[in-house]
């Protein structure tokens, strides 16, 4: 277990639904990383995703299950008060918001930086970042067990089986370029 203080980082929608980010993001959670955080309307949008994309509805419950049994102290709840009382360039992200400052979180985790103004996010002390910063901000703090905790996501990746190696082009791939670097340095 981590003694330091846990960064606590809300993860948008659209960092959960890939799956290679979303794997990667919660193996860091599950090495006590960092402490994830979302709310019932994500994992909402998360479910239409997942639908408009053609998994399954079962699958989909499930993945959203497993989640919320693996990270049984991420879900944000009454936080909807606050989201009229915020402005951000597109106000179906207010709710995102909302649950970072009553999740008391540092950082919001989404590929749409441009949608929360970092000068606005200040104000609550929170800041965006996208998933190759963020996860990599974590390499940065704790290389080792980020290593530790990727080596465990490739052993416990089944369909298909994949290589240290081919994970690590997968993320480049999928945007996690500087992230996959950093591992690789230490492989």
């Amino acid at each position: 277990m981590n003694s330091k203080k846990l960064v606590v980082a809300v993860l948008d929608t659209n960092v959960i639904f890939p799956i290679v980010i979303r794997d990667i993001l919660f193996w860091f959670a599950h090495f006590d990383i960092y402490k994830p955080k979302w709310t019932a309307d994500i994992f909402n949008e998360w479910k239409r995703v997942m639908l408009q994309k053609g998994v399954d509805i079962k699958a989909a419950e499930k993945r959203m299950k497993m989640a919320e049994t693996a990270f049984p102290f991420a879900r944000v709840d009454n936080y909807s008060k606050i989201i009229s009382q915020l402005t951000l360039p597109d106000a179906n992200d207010r709710h995102i918001l909302a649950a970072a400052i009553k999740a008391k979180a540092s950082i919001i985790v989404t590929n749409n930086n441009k949608d929360f103004p970092k000068k606005y996010l200040a104000r609550f002390g929170i800041n965006v970042q996208t998933p190759d910063m963020f996860l990599n901000g974590l390499m940065v703090e704790n290389p080792l067990l980020c290593v530790q905790a990727f080596k465990e996501m490739v052993l416990n990746k089944r369909q298909p089986v994949r290589t240290e190696r081919e994970m690590l082009q997968i993320l480049h791939h999928a945007g996690i370029v500087n992230t996959a670097k950093s591992i690789e340095k230490l492989l």
